[in-house]
């Protein structure tokens, strides 16, 4: 479910596995291994789960930074967490 009411997606397990498998190979397309950390900036949709989850599925850490964040501060998260990739 998504922010707003009435916001929703339906998903099966299967495409959801389908679609978490697609993004874990795009991130090792880009490099990103076991034990390297993302950020995710995204609202609530079904491609923060599937982010979270290929992060997860290759061995990656993520770090979920809320949407409302300034450039600033979401600038300073990175750095502190020596992330290797952002994805938004």
């Amino acid at each position: 479910e998504g922010n707003e009411p009435g916001d929703s997606t339906k998903i099966t397990y299967r495409e959801l596995l389908h679609k978490v498998c697609q993004f874990a190979n795009v991130l090792r397309s880009q490099g990103v291994k076991k034990g390297d950390r993302v950020s995710i900036y995204l609202p609530m949709i079904l491609e923060l789960v599937v982010a979270m989850l290929a992060c997860t599925r290759i061995g990656a850490v993520h770090s979920v930074v809320f949407a409302g964040f300034s450039a600033d501060s979401l600038c300073e998260r990175i750095l502190d967490c020596g992330c290797s990739l952002l994805i938004t």
